[in-house]
Formats: structure tokens, C-alpha cells, sequence
């Protein structure tokens, strides 16, 4: 059983309505910030194509199934406010955090 850094009770709708996404623990447990976002095309009606890490996580640890879940994005905004300017960017964009304390900025490939 995950111990969530927020409890349930403690989201507040910052981003309502934009979907499903994926994020790794080291955010919704470790309490790390985003530290690498990018969305891909969706897999289903429900999934806005977010996915969040925090930029530590090893390949090891991403094939873990159970170090990732699917959220609401409204969840993953209250993890990280910093996200939500960048929701409504198009598939295929990437933001990434140089640092703990940097803002999230827009990769350039």
C-alpha cells in the first residue's frame, strides 16, 4: 500500500477536467517536484497524454509497474503547481526542471 504525500481530502481543483496522466512515486510519495514532463498522444478517451517524473527515476525503476500509477492531472497539479501553466501544451512538447529549485522550461530538441 502507497502512503500518498497528499491525502485525498487535500486536493483542490486547480486543473479540473484535463484527464488522465502518469506519475512516478518519487513524486506522489517521495514528494519530489516534476522535474521532466512530456505528453504523447493519448492511449484512450480518458488519458490527456501527460506524463510526469521527477527526473531521478533509473530505467530500472520505471519498469516497475508499481513505481508509476495513472492520476487525475488535477492530482499531479496539486503535487506541483508548477505543471499547470504548461497543460494545455500540444503532444510531442517537453518541460524539464535544470534543477530542484529552476522552473520548468520548454526542451528543445
Amino acid at each position: 500500500m502507497k502512503t500518498f504525500r497528499i491525502s485525498a481530502d487535500q486536493i483542490k481543483p486547480l486543473a479540473m477536467n484535463r484527464g488522465g496522466c502518469i506519475a512516478s512515486d518519487m513524486i506522489t510519495v517521495d514528494g519530489l517536484n516534476v522535474g521532466y514532463m512530456y505528453r504523447e498522444h493519448p492511449s484512450n478517451s480518458m488519458d490527456s497524454g501527460w506524463r510526469f517524473l521527477s527526473g531521478h527515476e533509473s530505467q530500472d525503476y520505471m519498469n516497475d509497474s508499481s513505481k508509476h500509477s495513472v492520476y487525475d492531472v488535477n492530482t499531479l497539479a496539486n503535487y506541483d503547481p508548477d505543471i499547470i501553466q504548461f497543460l494545455d501544451s500540444a503532444t510531442g512538447s517537453e518541460f524539464e526542471r535544470v534543477d530542484n529549485n529552476a522552473a520548468l522550461t520548454k526542451v528543445i530538441s
